[in-house]
């Protein structure tokens, strides 16, 4: 995947207003500038010539694709507007691109009353009309169905995180889910993750949660008989050997610390699982590793060798996820624990992985690996020979 690819896909992930391709490579494009707007169900496409405009629409699952079509090797400036934010992507004559992002200044201004209600009337994915026991447990839902007031910015990240999920189920022809989710916690998550696959998504779901702690799980174990959530159980196990008593399509790790994040992610990846999300927590390894050949200046400061080693970390776990077949992102998400750590791992299996993309990943790994002394965890499970 080159870097309009990657740019472009999470330029899409926003809840955009408005996209527009400008600035095209050749004088004779015939068109000289390309507006995408979101009308809700599906986007307008609004091809502008010298004289006349052609429109098209199309639905949200088929517009990467078509975007792709239109943008690549055509236009050098693409900018993505939502209500508060500006995605502006710049793409040279080499095709090298650069991406930024700035507030736009509806973002500086305080909503009226009547903007915030309709803010809050979003098609969320969990609805304040849906009875849901384990979001009245957490605080988030009141008994009759409403979301509480001071718990609403928790509410919309239980819904983001869905999001993302949804993004990728909705696009399998499935009717049964194998999921396994590592580290598991006393967290109402897994119950709600369970409850969107099965009531909203009307899949057949198998899903184990698993903690190290026994008191947590005979907890959860109890909440679940309270649910009524029959195919959702806990277990007492370690992430490092767990042996999965069925094909696992879905993989969930949440705030797993430091390796025990790349021991979830190399049982995913040797299960072949179809569908990886994980928001990694504590990234140590390679910042007691780190010794740069010739960046010393990301060593020298504290805070900046820490905050780096964390971004190798999770690139380098990306394109190892690459490298073993799969399509990966690094989405900016902001956890439920509001940690600094916002970075959210989605990774989805592809059929066919050409060879020269997996030689490309782990050349990239070695070039990192070779100018900082890093020896990461999961480069060596997966038994790579550089």
């Amino acid at each position: 995947m080159n870097e309009l690819q990657q740019y472009l896909e999470i330029v899409l992930e926003k809840e955009l207003q408005k996209l527009v391709f400008s600035n095209p490579f050749s004088k004779s494009e015939e068109y000289k500038k390309i507006i995408i707007e979101n009308k809700g169900k599906t986007y307008q496409i609004a091809k502008y010539t010298d004289k006349q405009v052609f429109h098209e629409n199309i639905v949200k699952e088929g517009l990467f694709e078509r975007c792709l079509a239109l943008v690549e090797n055509r236009y050098k400036q693409i900018n993505g507007i939502s209500a508060t934010e500006e995605h502006i992507i710049l793409v040279s004559k080499k095709g090298n691109c650069t991406y930024k992002v700035k507030k736009t200044a509806t973002d500086v201004v305080k909503l009226s009353a009547k903007q915030q209600g309709h803010n809050r009337q979003k098609n969320y994915i969990l609805r304040e009309d849906m009875n849901i026991a384990p979001l009245v447990d957490m605080g988030v839902f009141t008994k009759d169905g409403k979301v509480v007031n001071t718990m609403y910015d928790k509410y919309k990240q239980i819904n983001r995180f869905l999001e993302i999920i949804d993004d990728e189920v909705s696009r399998l022809k499935v009717e049964e889910l194998n999921v396994i989710d590592f580290g598991c916690g006393k967290s109402y998550l897994t119950f709600v993750v369970y409850y969107y696959l099965t009531e909203v998504m009307q899949l057949k779901v198998n899903m184990i949660g698993l903690d190290l702690k026994e008191d947590v799980i005979k907890k959860c174990n109890q909440a679940a008989e309270k649910y009524h959530y029959t195919n959702l159980r806990f277990e007492v196990g370690d992430v490092n050997g767990f042996k999965a008593p069925f094909d696992v399509d879905m993989v969930i790790t949440l705030h797993a610390c430091d390796t025990a994040t790349d021991y979830a992610l190399y049982n995913a990846i040797q299960w072949k699982a179809k569908m990886i999300f994980s928001v990694p927590c504590c990234q140590h390894e390679l910042n007691k590793q780190m010794k740069p050949e010739n960046l010393t200046i990301l060593s020298r400061y504290g805070i900046i060798k820490e905050r780096f080693s964390a971004l190798a970390t999770d690139a380098i776990r990306a394109n190892l996820l690459e490298y073993s077949g799969y399509k990966t992102q690094l989405l900016e998400f902001i956890d439920f624990e509001h940690t600094p750590k916002n970075i959210l791992i989605r990774a989805v299996r592809r059929p066919i992985m050409p060879k020269q993309v997996k030689e490309g990943m782990l050349k990239e790994v070695h070039a990192i690996m070779e100018e900082f002394g890093y020896e990461p965890t999961l480069y060596h499970l997966l038994g790579i020979e550089k």
